[in-house]
C-alpha cells in the first residue's frame, strides 16, 4: 500500500542562465510539474513548488566571454527573462530564486563544510588542462578538440555533441583551449571528490528495489548503467578551478568554486528558505519531515545528478528527505531535428508570447499531448495546427460553446430545471462522475499524455450527449425535456473547468469566471447538481481560435530562416592564400570610381556591362554580377577597382580592369564602397 503524505515539495530542474526557455524545456519538466502542482492545490494539498536560475558554470562565463560582458550581466539578463516568461505562460512556482543569492551560497557552501567535516571528501591532486597564455585551468566546456569515438573537430572536453558520447578532456586528439586556441598543458592541481563508491549498495538497493516498481524505466535504466557497471561509482570531483561560482568554504582553496553540480540541486533548498522568509513560514518540515513527499521534475539528461549524486549528498548531510520519484522526460525535438540552441534551432517561449498572445493554453496542450515521457517525441507547427483546430476548438471549444449559447437563446441564461431522467441520462451523468478519479489516476502515476486524452474525453462526452439528444430540435416539441439536456450539459461543463485546469488553467479561469465557480475543487468534479437551477451564466466568448495556414508557414519559414543563417555563419572562411611581399601588393592600382552605365551582356547569365568613371579616364569592364545585382541598382554607384589589371577580351569586348567585391559566407556578393563620396580616380593603399 502506497504511502500517505501530509505535504508536498516539488521542484522543476534549475533552467541554465545562459539564454531564453524553449519548447524542449518545456516538455521536459516545467509543464508536467505545474501540471501536477496544480492538481494537488485543486484537491486541497499543501504543496510547495520551488524552482530558480541555475546561474553558475562554464556555459555562463564562455557566455559572457562570448558577448562581451560581465557574467553577472548575463545571468542578470536571463533570470529576468525566464521569470517573466514562466509568469505569462502559467507556470504557477511557488517561489522562484536563483543561485547567485546569498541564501544559496550560504547554504551551499554549509553543505560542503558539513560533509567536510564528517570526512567524506577524497583530497586528490592531479593533472589538468591549463592554459598559459589564459594563465588559468580550463573546464571541460573550455576544451575542444577531436572525438576519439566519431572524429568530430569540435567535441568538448565532456561531450560530443554529435555523437552524444561522454568524454574526459584527456580523451580529446588534439585538444585546445577555446580561450587562446592554443593546446594547453597538464598542471597539477588539488580537488575534493565525493566517494560515491561509499553509496554504491545503499543506491543500489533505494532505487533498483524499493523503486524498482514506481519510477519511470529509463530513469530505472539509466541508473542501472552507473549502479552496474564494472568499476562501480566512481569518485567525482565537488570543486572547479573556475573565477564565478560559489567560493570552496576553506582557507586552501583559493581560485576554486563549487561544482555546478554540487550547487545546483542545493538550490531547491535555498529557495525553500527564501520563500518561507518572505512568507513567514517554517521551510524545514517541507524537506526534513517523513511525512513530505519530494518529487523531481527533470529531463533526461539530468538523471544522475538527482538520482545519485544529490541524494549521495542528502544521505550523508542527514536530517534530509529523499525524493519520492524523479519522473524523467525524454527529449522534444523539433521538426524532426534535435533542438539546438547553438543553432538557433528552436522555439523561444518568450517569442511565441510575443506572436500568439493569449495562446498559452495551445502549447501547453500540444506540449503535453505530444510529451516525451517514455521516449524522445517530435513538435511541428503542422501538428500544433492540426490539435488546435480539430481538438481543442472542434471539440472542447464547441462542446462549452453549443452548451452556453444554447442556455442564453433559450432561458436567458439561466441553467434550467432539470426533470425527470431518461437511461441514457443516467448512463451520461453516471460516465461523468467516473471522469475525476480516471484522470487523477494518471496525473498521480505521472502519466500526463493520458491524463490529458481522459479530459478531451470528458469534452467528448459533451459533445456526444448534445449530438445524440438534440435539444435544438426537442425545444420544438418538449420543452420539459429540453430543460433537462441543457441542465446536464452546463454541469458536464463545469466538471470539465474543473478537471482541465491543470492542463489549461487560462481556459479554465474563463469558465469558473463564466459561471461563476469561484474556489472550485477537484472532488465537486463530476457532481450532476454542480451548478445550481436559476444560476445565471455569463456571455460566451470564444475559448480556442482556428489557427490559419500562413500563420504556421511563417512559423516554418522563420526556422528555416534561422537554418540559413547560422549555416552561413558557421560556414568555413576561404582560407588564406601565400604569403606576398609588400613589393606584389604595391603593384596592384586600386580606385574609387563611379559606374556611368550597366547593361546586360547579351546570351550571358553572369556579365553586366559596365562603364566607369577612373579618374583616369572612363573604362568599360565586364563583371559576373548579374546573379547579385540589377543593372539599374548599380548606376551612380562608387566602388573600387583594380585598374592596372592587363585588358582582357570577354564576348568580343576587352574589360579593363576588375570591380572588387566582398564574397560573404552564403555566397552573396557585397559592393565594397567608401563610406562618403569621394572623388574618382583616388587612390587605395
Amino acid at each position: 500500500m502506497s504511502k500517505k503524505f501530509n505535504r508536498y515539495t516539488v521542484t522543476s530542474a534549475l533552467p541554465y542562465a545562459n539564454g531564453p526557455l524553449h519548447i524542449g524545456h518545456l516538455a521536459g519538466c516545467y509543464v508536467p510539474s505545474d501540471i501536477y502542482v496544480r492538481f494537488l492545490r485543486s484537491k486541497e494539498k499543501d504543496v510547495l513548488y520551488v524552482c530558480g536560475s541555475d546561474e553558475h558554470g562554464v556555459a555562463i562565463t564562455i557566455k559572457a566571454r562570448k558577448e562581451g560582458k560581465t557574467p553577472q550581466e548575463v545571468v542578470d539578463h536571463y533570470h529576468q527573462l525566464m521569470k517573466k516568461s514562466f509568469e505569462q505562460f502559467g507556470i504557477s512556482f511557488d517561489h522562484y530564486s536563483r543561485t547567485s543569492a546569498p541564501i544559496h551560497h550560504e547554504t551551499a557552501q554549509g553543505f560542503f563544510t558539513d560533509l567536510y567535516q564528517k570526512g567524506e571528501f577524497l583530497e586528490q591532486s592531479n593533472e589538468q588542462y591549463f592554459d598559459e597564455e589564459a594563465g588559468q585551468f580550463l573546464a571541460d566546456r573550455y576544451i575542444e578538440g577531436t572525438c576519439p569515438k566519431c572524429g568530430f573537430e569540435h567535441a568538448y572536453g565532456d561531450q560530443c555533441e554529435k555523437c552524444g558520447s561522454s568524454l574526459s578532456p584527456s580523451e580529446l586528439i588534439h585538444p585546445r583551449s577555446k580561450l587562446s586556441g592554443r593546446t594547453p598543458i597538464l598542471k597539477e592541481t588539488k580537488h575534493w571528490f565525493l566517494d560515491l563508491a561509499r553509496y554504491q549498495s545503499f543506491l543500489k538497493k533505494w532505487i533498483l528495489e524499493d523503486h524498482a516498481e514506481d519510477w519511470k524505466n529509463n530513469v530505472l535504466g539509466q541508473c542501472r548503467s552507473w549502479l552496474e557497471a564494472g568499476d562501480g561509482l566512481q569518485a567525482r570531483s565537488m570543486t572547479r578551478d573556475l573565477d564565478w561560482g560559489i567560493q570552496v568554504p576553506l582557507q586552501d582553496a583559493e581560485g576554486k568554486v563549487l561544482y555546478v553540480w554540487f550547487d545546483a540541486p542545493i538550490g531547491y533548498i535555498s529557495s525553500t528558505k527564501e520563500w518561507a522568509q518572505q512568507n513567514g513560514k517554517d521551510w524545514e518540515p517541507y524537506w526534513k519531515s517523513e511525512d513530505t513527499k519530494l518529487v523531481h521534475f527533470i529531463g533526461k539528461d539530468n538523471i544522475v545528478f538527482h538520482c545519485i549524486i544529490f541524494p549521495a549528498i542528502l544521505k550523508t548531510h542527514g536530517g534530509y528527505v529523499l525524493p519520492d520519484n524523479v519522473p524523467a522526460n525524454e527529449f522534444l525535438n523539433l521538426e524532426g531535428e534535435k533542438i539546438s540552441t547553438s543553432r538557433n534551432w528552436a522555439v523561444w517561449l518568450h517569442e511565441y508570447l510575443e506572436e500568439f498572445p493569449g495562446k498559452q493554453d495551445v502549447l501547453r496542450y500540444v506540449l503535453t499531448a505530444n510529451a516525451p515521457e517514455t521516449k524522445d517525441n517530435d513538435f511541428s507547427w503542422k501538428d500544433f495546427q492540426s490539435r488546435n483546430n480539430s481538438e481543442l476548438v472542434a471539440i472542447y471549444g464547441n462542446f462549452v460553446n453549443r452548451a452556453v449559447v444554447l442556455t442564453h437563446k433559450y432561458y436567458q441564461g439561466q441553467i434550467p430545471q432539470k426533470g425527470e431522467l431518461t437511461g441514457y441520462d443516467e448512463e451520461v451523468l453516471k460516465a461523468l462522475a467516473e471522469f475525476p478519479a480516471k484522470v487523477a489516476s494518471s496525473i498521480e502515476r505521472y502519466r500526463f499524455r493520458e491524463a490529458l486524452g481522459l479530459m478531451m474525453d470528458l469534452a467528448r462526452l459533451g459533445n456526444k450527449y448534445l449530438a445524440d439528444t438534440e435539444p435544438w430540435k426537442t425545444i420544438k416539441t418538449d420543452e420539459v425535456r429540453t430543460a433537462t439536456i441543457m441542465n446536464i450539459a452546463l454541469n458536464i461543463a463545469a466538471s470539465l473547468a474543473i478537471v482541465s485546469e491543470p492542463f489549461l488553467p487560462f481556459t479554465s479561469q474563463k469558465l469558473f469566471d463564466l459561471f461563476q465557480m469561484k474556489d472550485s475543487k477537484w472532488q465537486e468534479a463530476g457532481q450532476r447538481d454542480l451548478l445550481p437551477e436559476g444560476k445565471t451564466i455569463g456571455q460566451m466568448g470564444l475559448l480556442f481560435e482556428k489557427i490559419e495556414d500562413h500563420v504556421v508557414d511563417n512559423q516554418l519559414e522563420k526556422l528555416q530562416n534561422s537554418k540559413k543563417m547560422n549555416e552561413a555563419a558557421n560556414a568555413p572562411v576561404t582560407p588564406m592564400k601565400e604569403l606576398i611581399t609588400y613589393d606584389d601588393f604595391a603593384k596592384l592600382d586600386m580606385r574609387i570610381v563611379t559606374i556611368l552605365e550597366a547593361e546586360k551582356m547579351p546570351k550571358s547569365k553572369k556579365l553586366l556591362k559596365l562603364k566607369v568613371d577612373a579618374g583616369v579616364g572612363q573604362r568599360t569592364v565586364l563583371s559576373g554580377v548579374s546573379e547579385h545585382f540589377e543593372p539599374e541598382f548599380l548606376i551612380g554607384k562608387q566602388v573600387v577597382m583594380l585598374i592596372n589589371l592587363a585588358p582582357r577580351k570577354m564576348m568580343g569586348i576587352d574589360s579593363e580592369g576588375m570591380i572588387l567585391m566582398a564574397e560573404d559566407k552564403d555566397g552573396k556578393l557585397k559592393l565594397l564602397q567608401p563610406h562618403e563620396v569621394t572623388a574618382n580616380g583616388s587612390t587605395i593603399s
